[in-house]
């Protein structure tokens, strides 16, 4: 019997159609990766599950007695609260057995003769016995400390408030409430989000022990190539499905690109250059060496261009950048007693592409707030080089004007590429992002996070900047989007100096690691590190 199951269902919303004929079935132990371009739906599915959504045609049923367990990177936990308290809180109804029981053991100690209301609290003490080796509660507190320590928290993250965390530490939060809540069915929305590389793993290891259905929203390809055992992909308001990984669906989705229109022939080349960057990886781990990156170097050197690449470096063919941008020297920076960064020193050269590596809260993002001036260091010196112009991806993203129009926030920063290069150019790479005529004369105050997102990336691979400083790009990105991106970084002859957790993202495009933390160096790979 399925679990949950979609059968024809139409949604709309202020006039917009978001799904039409959809039909769905999650079966007992399936494990399936939604995916599909940002505002296609995803999220709709899931609230249609939960209830927070009716559709206007069709049905969506849920099978009598399935517990489901939904996180979104936005759960809602009580901020004031400990992760512990929250915790607690999930077996209430042991604890007030537990109370009861220690009440009935003080009448008991009280109560030394023979009567009946002894006889009567021993009965109630064995239905108590009875009740909590049916909920398996005598072992609670240790299952909690076991989902917190496997999970990362330390004492100081189980005894403060859940806002005082840090993102990644209250996704972690948000997946230790759903661990113990042990549901039938697991709704997530893109749970790696703001996880560390770490946290990731831990997660990819905890489904391998899972029995249950999951249905898993997320850009991450690295994460669904290892959990999910089939593909939805969210696309022109239906649902298509591919059976397999991230892989396989790769593979399978280019022979269903050719039947269609011309108008997917980019996402075919962006989908052929999924295929050849997983294969890529396969040959090359098959190679003696270690140095995994050379062995990735040299595959890619042998690839042919395509037009997807032209449009790029025709675009990036009028930019010119120096050899040296940035010299760090001896860089340093603590909270209070907390040493993030302490005597750092690196340069920032032309077509260095640095990602920073580290677990959450290890000091990424202050680094890339120091690079651009947002914070002061305690000590240390960071020299760009003169005319060396640097653009953050948060900065601009924080800054969009919502009574801006996409088409104006696209070209109009100073310096960009969309003056200098062609119009035809310029049009097409922005057709690649997704971005129709219409689009383009929307407002962006009524865009959603994901396409404000695609507007931000647009302009700083656009904007004409040296040194692109990106923290986390591939968040709000769908796959589409992030693909684009990824050609374009490759292409770019400036620096890029990003911070992710996105193994895959980052495996494609790194030349350089600067990694905080104890984690071993790889011959070849750590450039620079932070102890």
């Amino acid at each position: 019997m399925s679990l949950i199951r979609l059968n024809d269902v139409n949604v709309r919303f202020e006039n917009a159609q978001i799904l039409r004929e959809a039909f769905f079935r999650l079966e007992p132990g399936d494990r399936v990766g939604m995916i599909g371009k940002n505002g296609s739906g995803k999220t709709t599915i899931l609230k249609l599950i939960l209830g927070q959504v009716t559709p206007d045609a069709g049905t969506v049923a849920l099978e009598p007695g399935t517990r489901v367990g939904y996180f979104s990177q936005f759960s809602e936990l009580n901020g004031e609260a400990t992760i512990t308290e929250v915790l607690n809180g999930l077996f209430a109804p042991i604890t007030a057995i537990e109370s009861e029981l220690a009440s009935i053991d003080a009448a008991i100690a009280a109560d030394s003769s023979a009567s009946a209301e002894l006889d009567r609290l021993i009965h109630r003490q064995a239905e108590l016995f009875e009740e909590m080796d049916r909920l398996d509660g005598w072992d609670y507190a240790r299952s909690i400390d076991t989902a917190l320590t496997t999970l990362g928290f330390n004492q100081a993250h189980r005894v403060c408030a859940i806002d005082e965390l840090s993102g990644g530490w209250r996704n972690r939060a948000a997946l230790a409430k759903i661990v113990l809540e042990r549901p039938d069915v697991l709704l997530l929305d893109e749970p790696t989000n703001y996880l560390d590389v770490a946290g990731v793993e831990w997660l990819e290891a905890w489904f391998r022990d899972f029995r249950g259905a999951a249905i898993i929203v997320s850009h991450d390809r690295r994460f669904l190539d290892a959990v999910v055992t089939r593909i939805i992909e969210v696309e022109n308001f239906h649902l298509h499905e591919y059976p397999g990984n991230f892989g396989e669906y790769v593979v399978q989705k280019q022979f269903r690109l050719k039947t269609l229109e011309q108008q997917f022939v980019h996402e075919s080349e962006l989908l052929a250059f999924e295929a050849e960057g997983i294969s890529d990886r396969r040959e090359a781990a098959k190679a003696a060496s270690r140095d995994l990156g050379n062995q990735l170097a040299k595959i890619k050197k042998a690839r042919t261009p395509r037009p997807v690449d032209q449009i790029i470096t025709e675009i990036y063919g009028g930019l010119h950048v120096k050899d040296a941008l940035c010299r760090v020297e001896g860089l340093s920076k603590s909270y209070g007693e907390k040493v993030l960064f302490a005597e750092l020193s690196f340069e920032i050269r032309r077509r260095d592409r640095i990602v920073v590596l580290g677990s959450n809260g290890s000091g990424k993002t202050t680094l890339l707030r120091v690079l651009t001036g947002e914070e002061r260091a305690d000590s240390g010196e960071v020299a760009w080089a003169g005319g060396a112009a640097v653009v953050s991806y948060n900065q601009v993203l924080a800054e969009l004007d919502d009574t801006d129009t996409v088409t104006h926030a696209v070209n109009a920063m100073p310096g960009s590429l969309a003056l200098t290069a062609t119009r035809k150019s310029v049009n097409r790479f922005l057709a690649m992002f997704q971005f129709s005529e219409a689009d383009l004369k929307q407002r962006i105050g009524n865009l959603s996070g994901g396409q404000r997102a695609r507007v931000a990336m647009a302009q700083c691979l656009l904007s004409g900047a040296s040194v692109l400083l990106l923290d986390e790009p591939t968040n709000h990105l769908d796959l589409s989007s992030t693909q684009v991106m990824e050609r374009a970084l490759l292409h770019f002859p400036g620096a890029v100096v990003v911070v992710s957790h996105d193994r895959f993202f980052t495996e494609k495009i790194a030349n350089r690691h600067l990694v905080f933390g104890a984690e071993a160096a790889q011959p070849g790979e750590i450039d620079v590190r932070v102890a």
